[in-house]
């Protein structure tokens, strides 16, 4: 393989990099896939002494990182616990309102939650932006539905939930629905995986 096809494929990987990303669900993702794509560009542009191409992407990484840092840093973000009935109200509008990107991030998930005897909105400065729905049975919550608006998907609701769950009467989550792009939340959240379900103790 010469040279020039070498060239020509690192430039065409961090273009698709790049517009993959934007594909991508969770902002984390995009900005982690993103900035590598960057990366290749700027090799790219450094090969062809494209130093317009160059600067435009070492700006879009350090912009990344930027974010990334924030996303990693603790939470220190003041969120609110509302505690809800079932898929109605204030639950059904947020149900509602991002039911394309709930489906994105739960592939094959059923919208139909009349069984949920649980749920809980989370708030940040009163607006509504995470979900917690299922189905309560002697203190152990089988979930349904744990979504968090694509603004806030740096785990901080997840660990707020955790830490304020018990002393609504809930002694142990149990998920059993897609979690293909729901990992790293379950890990970073201390869920364990047992046999087709996850679990946590709280």
């Amino acid at each position: 393989m010469n040279s020039k096809i070498i060239i020509e494929a690192i430039g065409y990987i961090g273009s698709a990099l790049v517009l993959i990303s934007f594909l991508m669900v969770s902002v984390y993702k995009l900005r982690v896939v993103n900035s590598i794509g960057s990366l290749f560009c700027v090799i790219y542009g450094l090969i062809i002494h494209a130093f317009p191409t160059v600067v435009m992407n070492v700006a879009l990484i350090a912009i990344n990182v930027y974010y990334l840092s924030k996303m990693l840093k603790p939470t220190e973000k003041n969120y609110d616990l509302v505690r809800v009935n079932g898929e109605e109200g204030l639950t059904g509008f947020i149900i509602n309102h991002y039911k394309e990107d709930i489906a994105k991030c739960f592939p094959g998930i059923s919208m139909d939650f009349k069984k949920a005897n649980c749920g809980f909105v989370v708030c940040h400065e009163g607006k509504p932006v995470g979900v917690l729905l299922g189905e309560l049975k002697n203190y152990d919550l089988d979930i349904m539905l744990d979504y968090s608006i694509p603004e806030y998907r740096d785990f901080s609701i997840g660990k707020f939930l955790m830490s304020n769950l018990a002393p609504e009467g809930i002694d142990r989550l149990i998920y059993r629905g897609a979690d293909e792009n729901h990992k790293d939340y379950l890990k970073k959240t201390g869920f364990e995986q047992k046999d087709g379900y996850y679990e946590k103790k709280l």
